[in-house]
C-alpha cells in the first residue's frame, strides 16, 4: 500500500507565493512520475505540473513561468513552488504519484484572495 500526503496549502494574497509539498511512503520500489493536479469548484481536475524520475517536466500553460516543480527521488517527495499567485489558482491541489499504478493524495486547499 502507498500513502500520499500533501502539505502547504493555505490562504495567500494575489501576487504572493506558496510552496506545496508531497511525500509518498509505503510499498514503493520506484516512482516514475510525480506531479500536481488541481480542481476548482465546478471544474474538472486539471494538470498543473508533472516531473519524471529523470527530471523532465511538463507544466500547464496557465502556470508556466510562475510555478516550479521539483522532486527528491531518494525521499520520494515532490514540491511545487508557486509564485505570482492569481485568483484563478485557487483550488484543491492533489499530489499524483505513478509507480505503474496511480495514487493520489487527499488534497490541500489553496485560496488566493485579498
Amino acid at each position: 500500500q502507498v500513502h500520499v500526503v500533501e502539505s502547504g496549502g493555505g490562504l495567500v494574497q494575489p501576487g504572493g507565493s506558496l510552496r506545496l509539498s508531497c511525500a509518498a511512503s509505503g510499498s514503493i520500489f520506484r516512482i516514475y512520475v510525480m506531479g500536481w493536479y488541481r480542481q476548482a469548484p465546478g471544474k474538472q481536475r486539471e494538470l498543473v505540473a508533472i516531473i519524471t524520475r529523470g527530471g523532465s517536466t511538463n507544466y500547464a500553460d496557465s502556470v508556466k513561468g510562475r510555478f516550479t516543480i521539483s522532486r527528491d527521488n531518494a525521499e520520494n517527495t515532490v514540491s511545487l513552488q508557486m509564485s505570482d499567485l492569481k485568483h484563478e489558482d485557487s483550488a484543491v491541489y492533489y499530489c499524483y504519484v505513478n509507480l505503474g499504478s496511480e495514487f493520489w493524495g487527499q488534497g490541500t486547499l489553496v485560496t488566493v484572495s485579498s
